[in-house]
């Protein structure tokens, strides 16, 4: 019995290796995010297995009956619509829940819309942090991308289409002016965003920043004013709350 987490293309049905494909071939069942997207798959390949839905919406109602198919003595390949299961994709729980009742979880590595990125994004920092989707709720969303501010390796963010000039918008007001890849068409479905880390951090006196912003008030320029002309440097929302406080 055996769960084999199988990364599938992420536009070019090419990329799929040959393992993954003899891996769907010798499976009992295939574990799908979407079956009539991965049927798609299969029916190109000429293979013909029972298939599984586990949409992310309800993957947690869904795993136990594929545990105790596992644990029965099938084996199974779990997919995603595109990529990597399980990361930032329907899966995790499924693998957690897997590996609880002694199932052997068996990674087919493959194709990866982050790694893709990273790859062609030509910045300098050496590694790089995923952070998948950002969260939709406003102050969920500042929060993350405050503990991201400081890292000084390039960011991979995930955006859905619809999002991304809101995403690249936020992006900026609070890791300020960086250069960024948005890298499209490595997924039909959501863009890939990556984004220099912050430059290597010179300590700097809090007395410097609140001089700056107090010379500013004082020549008559408002808070959003100064957040917008200190954003390159420091975090735009920061700033601007700082000025607030010194103009009362």
């Amino acid at each position: 019995m055996s769960l084999y987490v199988v990364a599938t293309p992420i536009g070019n049905l090419r990329d799929l290796t040959e393992r993954a494909r003899e891996v769907l071939r010798e499976c009992d069942g295939v574990i799908a995010e979407d079956t009539r997207h991965s049927g798609n798959l299969l029916k190109h390949l000429g293979i013909h297995k029972p298939l599984h839905s586990l949409p992310a919406f309800d993957e947690a109602a869904r795993v136990e009956p594929l545990v105790r198919r596992l644990a029965s003595g099938e084996s199974l390949a779990l997919v995603t619509d595109a990529g990597t299961p399980a990361v930032s994709d329907p899966g995790s729980v499924l693998v957690r829940r897997a590996a609880e009742e002694g199932v052997q979880v068996v990674p087919v590595p493959g194709p990866n819309a982050a790694v893709a990125a990273v790859s062609i994004s030509g910045f300098p920092e050496g590694r790089f942090h995923f952070a998948g989707f950002l969260p939709r709720k406003a102050t969920q969303r500042s929060q993350m991308l405050l503990e991201l501010r400081p890292l000084r390796s390039q960011l991979v963010f995930y955006e859905a289409p619809q999002r991304l000039a809101d995403t690249l918008a936020d992006l900026r007001a609070e890791l300020g002016d960086r250069r960024a890849l948005v890298a499209r068409e490595l997924t039909k479905m959501h863009e890939e965003l990556v984004v220099r880390g912050a430059p290597e951090a010179e300590s700097e006196d809090p007395a410097v920043l609140e001089s700056e912003i107090r010379s500013r008030l004082a020549r008559g320029e408002r808070p959003k004013e100064i957040a917008d002309a200190l954003s390159t440097t420091h975090s735009k929302r920061d700033v601007y709350q700082l000025a607030l406080k010194l103009k009362k």
